[in-house]
């Protein structure tokens, strides 16, 4: 609740700050242009879903940072569609994979760990069991 009540002082106040400097109209077109970039970052959400799904494959990215890339994503094209200054910052800036890494760790606590293993690493690890599976045809 806190945070919801901080964002919205913080869009008053920057909002007006802004459309103060600027003017009326340029708001206007500021409000129209970002809602604009905010329905074409939605309408080309699965190309970037599917690359981030093809990074996932191949194991270049883990699960935790794929649902971050592309949450934050979305939600940084929502946050373009909605009015106001302060809301286009923050997706713009959301559309950066380490914006919303950054947000991840300190708003919502996520923790970065490796959930893949290296096993070219020094380390011998005793956990693991070598096994050769061998298949007999019994049809002799």
């Amino acid at each position: 609740m806190i945070y919801f009540v901080l964002y919205i002082f913080l869009e008053v106040m920057i909002s007006t700050k802004i459309a103060s400097a600027i003017g009326g109209f340029s708001t206007f077109l500021e409000i129209i242009v970002s809602a604009m970039i905010g329905f074409s970052l939605i309408a080309n959400f699965r190309y970037t879903f599917f690359e981030s799904l093809n990074a996932l494959n191949n194991r270049t990215i883990s699960i935790e940072e794929f649902q971050k890339l592309n949450a934050f994503s979305l939600l940084g094209a929502i946050l373009l569609i909605l009015p106001g200054f302060f809301s286009d910052i923050l997706g713009v800036l959301l559309q950066f994979s380490f914006f919303a890494t950054l947000c991840a760790r300190k708003i919502l606590h996520v923790r970065k760990h490796n959930s893949y293993e290296n096993f070219n690493t020094k380390e011998k690890n005793d956990d693991v069991i070598d096994v050769e599976i061998i298949e007999h045809n019994s049809d002799k």
